[in-house]
């Protein structure tokens, strides 16, 4: 983030390709959408929402909304106690693992557990107890010449004896995978064993904003806290994102919420309840978002196949749609780091795969093919993609060459 700070501090620097940021792209149609019902929401609700202090749970308004639109969705039956509006998907797993993690006063350390690796690289900083972060290695399967991608290492998991929360973002950032039906039973199974909460966050699933395609729909469990943000449907500066899960784990986040925040901003709570009242979000979701994204990877694919050498063994991660591209490279002389820095050179930022593991790389896995990957972003336009990606492809030769010595 400092290197990207510093580049666009430099006027005279010339233009930079920018694949690394997880920023949504600015489709015209959602942003007029979000201005109109803001402009509606300062002219009509600015004094209620803005000027006086509100319920640290959210706005009445928004949950009854919340709660309306997800019982309407999926046949739920839950109620205002089994929602909570927080600053962000990310404030919201950081209130979760403070609560549910850490030194246990008659026991062992119950640590936060990230059972799919890659995962979010924000949730390595949410634990307050040094160490208390455990990430379970994947599965890697292969799938053709160029493609594969990662399955739960169940058996991994359930050699881990002491959990205190898991905590997934699904579809995943930053492979865009989603979890599969029996994956997700076996997770929830090792919640109930550890009697622990699963924490499920759908910044880029199901019902919105769909950049994903999800193979398996949120579920309502005893066990299972759902997060859902705006942020990915357009609306990331202004942090609105909510929990849903059983009252009994939801109420101490709102607790939580009151000590220290008092509550989100409420102007854009009632920006956000009137999105999800008239049911517009899911005009947004369906005729625009998806669609969008569904075309960037298409191009992504067939740019990647075009630029990158056949005889070099690279692969991109399955999916279904998304905003990344996440690739690895099988190779001895590839070091995600190095990458980093000779693209930096060709005035390219992408962001290296190490970051999306666990710190520090202490396993032979995760030395190796941890370094092996890079995230590439589909949030810019069509022109800097394709140029991103042939910038790409000329440096993997350039760094083979160097290190074979041709």
């Amino acid at each position: 983030m400092e290197d990207i700070a510093a580049a666009g501090q430099d006027a005279d620097d010339g233009a930079w390709l920018n694949l690394s940021p997880g920023n949504p792209s600015h489709i015209p149609e959602v942003v007029a959408a979000w201005q109109e019902m803001a402009r509606e929401a300062v002219e009509e609700r600015f004094v209620e929402a803005s000027t006086s202090y509100g319920p640290s749970r959210g706005t009445t308004g928004l949950v009854d909304a919340v709660v309306d639109y997800f019982n309407l969705t999926y046949g739920w039956s839950i109620g205002p106690e089994n929602v909570v509006v927080g600053p962000g998907s990310q404030m919201l797993s950081f209130v979760a693992t403070t609560l549910f993690t850490g030194p246990s006063p008659d026991g062992p350390a119950r640590p936060l557990v990230l059972p799919r690796l890659p995962d979010y690289t924000g949730y390595q900083g949410l634990g307050l107890d040094p160490g208390g972060i455990v990430g379970i290695e994947p599965l890697i399967v292969e799938e053709g010449r160029h493609a594969f991608r990662y399955a739960v290492n169940l058996d991994a998991l359930a050699r881990q004896r002491d959990i205190g929360l898991m905590l997934l973002s699904n579809p995943a950032n930053p492979t865009g995978s989603s979890v599969e039906t029996a994956e997700l039973k076996f997770l929830i199974s090792v919640a109930e064993q550890h009697d622990a909460p699963l924490v499920i966050d759908h910044a880029y699933g199901e019902p919105f904003p769909g950049v994903v395609q999800t193979r398996v729909a949120p579920v309502l469990h005893p066990h299972v806290i759902n997060l859902f943000t705006l942020s990915k449907a357009g609306l990331p500066g202004e942090r609105i994102a909510f929990a849903i899960g059983p009252a009994e784990l939801i109420d101490p986040m709102v607790s939580f919420i009151a000590n220290s925040a008092l509550h989100t901003p409420q102007l854009f709570q009632t920006v956000a309840e009137g999105m999800l009242a008239t049911r517009r979000i899911d005009v947004l979701t369906t005729q625009h978002i998806k669609p969008y994204y569904r075309a960037k990877r298409t191009m992504a694919e067939t740019l990647l196949t075009e630029a990158l050498p056949d005889e070099l063994n690279w692969r991109l991660h399955s999916s279904d749609g998304g905003m990344f591209c996440w690739l690895s490279f099988d190779h001895d002389w590839f070091d995600d780091l190095e990458v980093y820095e000779l693209l930096k050179r060709k005035k390219m930022f992408v962001v290296p795969g190490r970051h999306f593991f666990v710190q520090p790389l202490d396993t032979p896995f995760l030395r190796t093919h941890g370094r092996s990957c890079i995230r590439l972003s589909l949030s810019p336009d069509e022109w800097d993609i394709a140029e991103g990606i042939n910038r790409l492809g000329e440096t993997l030769l350039e760094l083979r060459d160097a290190r074979s010595g041709r």
